[in-house]
């Protein structure tokens, strides 16, 4: 039978990049993939991204999966038993209890796709992210187009004031831009509060 034939690998993945780079689309694409093959999935995303949907993981282009909302990583342990494949979007919001959930699911024979911003809109690393590229079998960094220069992006620079650190946004609050871009952007921030 070829159930008892095959050895379930597991595995982690990660893709990264910044706004607009495609992440979730690629995160989608993956696990459609999957699904095709007849492999069952589930796919998990945080309760307070709200932006398209509450109940999907949508793309910036409008593709979108059905997923269930969490507030703790651990609430993926939940899943039946049988999924073979799961997926996690915009990581970057879980704190790092999310690393040992999606380690252990890899050690069970899971394969693992997890997508979310690297930096934050101040170019540090994001959360759990740094940690689940260490750990991970295939890291894949996706870039936008620099909406200034038309170079490779992979700095998501905020148009508004908002100091915090989490704010959730479109266009109108977030713009892709590349490493010259970004530093120029932000020395014009600072000289503007002089």
């Amino acid at each position: 039978m070829f159930s008892e034939i095959f050895k379930k690998s597991g595995s982690i993945e990660v893709i990264c990049g910044s706004m607009f780079s495609g992440k979730t689309e690629e995160l989608i694409r993956r696990l459609r993939r999957a699904q095709f093959a007849g492999q069952k999935i589930a796919i998990f995303k945080p309760k307070l991204d709200v932006r398209y949907s509450e109940d999907n993981v949508v793309s910036h282009d409008l593709k979108s999966v059905p997923s269930t909302a969490i507030t703790n990583p651990t609430e993926i342990f939940l899943m039946d038993s049988d999924v073979r494949v799961v997926g996690i979007d915009e990581a970057q919001f879980f704190d790092d209890s999310l690393i040992k959930v999606v380690q252990t699911l890899a050690n069970r024979g899971v394969r693992v796709v997890v997508a979310g911003l690297d930096t934050d809109y101040m170019g540090k690393p994001f959360g759990p992210m740094p940690a689940l590229m260490a750990v991970a079998e295939e890291v894949q960094k996706v870039h936008a187009i620099c909406v200034k220069c038309g170079n490779l992006a992979n700095h998501s620079h905020r148009l508004t004031k908002d100091q915090n650190l989490v704010v959730l946004g479109e266009k109108d609050v977030y713009e892709p831009l590349c490493r010259d871009c970004y530093n120029k952007a932000i020395a014009a921030e600072k000289s503007s509060k002089r």
